[in-house]
């Protein structure tokens, strides 16, 4: 039966990421309690220099964020649905910002050319060895990778606990992976975990800079 599960949830996620991606924003405002955006954004005072990498950019939301404040991101996704989203949500208004569909462990960048690299609420591919290291090596000297790894809601209402057990039985009530540190650490990264209040609920982001 846990077999099932785990079964059904990738399906779920596979499905969510792309035939599904429509519905993402929805299903992301609904677990969040609406703060999924702004748990996104927290990332963005961290990021170092104004070339920035969104490794799985998704609906785009955080693309746009960077673009408003002048920076200059790149975004990559695997999924074509996903570019279909964001390129839609650029508009007439928006600045061009560069798409790349293509896998995190195998940027098709040269080396050195981004300032910061950024993912929010990842799946298991951001601590794949082969992603950090093709992270750490399009990033500058003194570059950081920035992953807002994971968030709770603080409030001990029925509807907040209810979510914090729907985050645990669906694999996302653990912050961080059991030696995803050690990983990082062994790709070039020196990471820290820094947690940020947002309204009812607390983000947990990971700082890795660039050894």
């Amino acid at each position: 039966m846990r077999r099932l599960w785990w079964a059904f949830l990738r399906l779920f996620f596979r499905l969510l990421y792309n035939e599904f991606a429509w519905t993402y924003d929805l299903v992301a405002w609904v677990v969040s309690l609406g703060q999924w955006r702004t748990w996104g954004r927290t990332a963005i005072p961290h990021l170092r220099g104004k070339q920035v990498l969104e490794l799985a950019h998704g609906p785009g939301h955080l693309l746009v964020a960077m673009a408003e404040r002048g920076l200059a991101p790149v975004g990559l996704d695997l999924s074509p649905y996903m570019g279909h989203l964001t390129r839609r949500r650029f508009g007439r208004t928006m600045p061009v910002v560069p798409l790349v569909r293509a896998r995190a462990q195998m940027l098709p960048f040269c080396d050195g050319v981004f300032d910061s690299a950024v993912a929010t609420f990842p799946t298991e591919f951001i601590l794949d060895p082969a992603t950090l290291r093709e992270t750490a090596r399009v990033l500058r000297p003194g570059g950081r990778l920035v992953i807002v790894a994971w968030a709770r809601l603080s409030e001990r209402d029925p509807l907040s606990c209810f979510l914090g057990w729907l985050y645990r039985v669906t694999g996302q009530g653990e912050p961080l992976p059991s030696g995803g540190e050690a990983v990082m650490v062994e790709a070039g990264f020196d990471p820290r975990i820094l947690w940020e209040r947002v309204g009812r609920s607390e983000a947990m982001l990971v700082m890795a800079g660039k050894r």
